[in-house]
């Protein structure tokens, strides 16, 4: 176990654990992988939370995360004895957090998947994800998404302030489309300014998803800052359909999913 304090969090509890299966079962695409458990971001409404009940974990959420050391070692012996399918890399905690820089479990579980042919959808936060262009571009089935909340970085600082910037996260969906990768955007929670995110996702995806505020976590920041009405169900719909009729305009796909 190891202790480190990044520049912009508290001290992070590192633990380097060996994984009995990393291959899984999911509710969204066939299989799911997470090389970590944790996460850096430690945005305020994260729905994996939860798996603190799970994994016994007793720091708060965003200062510890485990790493599956034997992530890619696991892979490699799990997808011969698996039907291939779409694998989500990753389904809870971000497969592009800044640990991914120094262990390169995620890049090397997708070298893995791609070299024999598996479909992937990754899902970050992180421009991170550009680093491993090289090994995207040589898939046959491959998405790579961010989730957006919100086109205001003032509220990005408030609800996710350990994530990159919502600039970064555009220009890294951009130069993903202009590599020839098919590219998406996740706008789930729905945060206050999402409504204008548009005009900066133009021409940088191929989909859009949307999907509201479903949990709780934080709802004492929407109080503290006298944001109720954003939590609303009216409010969320609004932005759904603003977001679906601009993508429409634009010709891009819009699946709302609450």
């Amino acid at each position: 176990m190891a202790e480190d304090t990044g520049p912009e969090g508290p001290a992070l509890i590192i633990r380097e654990i060996e994984a009995k299966s990393i291959l899984t079962a999911s509710k969204i695409y066939p299989y799911v992988i997470n090389p970590y458990v944790g996460c850096q971001h430690a945005c305020s409404y994260c729905y994996a939370r939860y798996m603190k009940k799970f994994t016994g974990h007793r720091e708060p959420w965003g200062s510890f995360v485990d790493v599956k050391v034997n992530a890619d070692a696991l892979l490699g012996k799990e997808i011969t004895r698996k039907k291939k399918a779409t694998v989500w890399v990753s389904g809870v905690c971000d497969p592009y957090q800044p640990l991914e820089e120094k262990y390169q479990l995620t890049r090397r579980c997708l070298q893995i998947l791609i070299d024999n042919d598996w479909p992937v959808v990754v899902q970050t936060r992180s421009p991170l994800v550009l680093r491993d262009i090289d090994i995207l571009r040589g898939g046959k089935s491959i998405e790579v998404g961010f989730s957006v909340t919100t086109a205001d970085d003032d509220i990005r600082k408030v609800f996710e302030p350990h994530a990159p910037p919502i600039a970064d996260r555009v220009e890294a969906l951009g130069e993903l489309k202009r590599s020839g990768i098919r590219t998406y955007a996740m706008i789930a929670p729905i945060l206050p300014g999402a409504e204008n995110l548009m005009e900066m996702l133009a021409g940088k995806v191929d989909y859009i998803l949307v999907d509201r505020m479903n949990y709780h976590y934080a709802d004492a920041l929407y109080r503290k800052l006298h944001l109720e009405e954003k939590l609303t169900e009216g409010y969320a719909t609004w932005v759904a359909q603003q977001i679906a009729a601009d993508c429409k305009h634009a010709g891009i796909s819009c699946t709302i999913v609450f």
